[in-house]
């Protein structure tokens, strides 16, 4: 896909995806959905890819859907309305798919202003950082419409349901100190040194870890944190630790630990998941 309201760069072993309509604060469309799914669906595939950095061109991260069709913006029977939704020829319901389901790790570095969608595309990723001064809502209610991108999921797990309403409820901005005291961001940073810090952020996850048990090890956190019980967790993690006992990554992780070195990890994403993944969809690997 070409991209036309994204930027995607490669820093080493890191994707720097960038929100590209600045003149617009980046007010999301389908197409820019569409492309961040694309972006995201390709990171996944590219064993190069250690992690996704999201962040936004110019002073917002993203405004929003773009209103800039009046009143009727969110009015698919009109062209802008559709286009908010979605784009001919393309996915853009499913951005929130590929990052929930990215064996990469992805952080949101929340630049500037970040309301509606802009807040609620961030919330399937692992990590969110921000920098001082940016500003976050969840501004659905004063608009008429209900919270989306499956934040209403999203969101009670990051910060507990009373936050969540609170945010929610009233549907106004807050500043990024309030995000951060509210578990939504983990840091907040000066603008300057937002993009460093993602990336620092990026290594310690990556460094010293096997892409293989990042991969599994985030699936299962998002996908267990609010199961009832652990029983069908202890179904699936004893016979997955069996099963990845015998590989070359964990024969690698403890001679690296023996020899006091750093790893060098030999497993692929993309060909050394274990047979029961992925467990969710009740299909093992033959």
């Amino acid at each position: 896909m070409d991209y036309e309201q994204i930027r995607c760069e490669r820093d080493g072993p890191f994707m720097i995806i960038t929100l590209n309509r600045p003149d617009k604060l980046n007010a999301y469309t389908g197409r820019m959905g569409a492309e961040i799914t694309d972006a995201f669906e390709q990171a996944d595939r590219d064993d190069a890819v250690r992690a996704i950095i999201v962040t936004g061109a110019g002073r917002a991260f993203c405004a929003g859907a773009d209103v800039s069709g009046g009143a009727k913006s969110f009015d698919t029977s009109g062209s802008h309305g559709a286009g908010v939704f979605s784009s001919s020829g393309t996915r853009s319901g499913r951005f929130v798919e590929a990052i929930f389901n990215c064996r990469k790790p992805s952080i949101a570095a929340i630049n500037g202003g970040a309301v509606g969608v802009g807040i609620t595309m961030a919330l399937p990723m692992d990590v969110r950082i921000a920098a001082k001064g940016a500003r976050i809502g969840f501004i659905f209610a004063r608009r008429g419409l209900v919270p989306e991108a499956g934040s209403a999921w999203f969101l009670p797990k990051l910060v507990g349901l009373p936050q969540a309403l609170r945010w929610c409820l009233s549907g106004r901005t807050f500043e990024a100190d309030e995000a951060l005291r509210g578990g939504l961001v983990s840091e907040v940073v000066e603008p300057a040194e937002l993009l460093a810090r993602a990336k620092e952020i990026a290594h310690e996850m990556t460094a010293e870890t096997s892409p293989v048990s990042i991969a599994l090890t985030r699936q299962m956190l998002w996908r267990f944190a609010g199961a009832p019980d652990p029983f069908e967790l202890l179904d699936i993690d004893k016979p997955m630790s069996i099963e990845r006992g015998g590989h070359a990554d964990v024969r690698e992780g403890v001679q690296a630990f023996i020899e006091k070195r750093s790893p060098d990890f030999p497993g692929k994403v993309s060909q050394d998941m274990p047979s029961q993944y992925p467990w969710w969809r009740g299909v093992q690997k033959p």
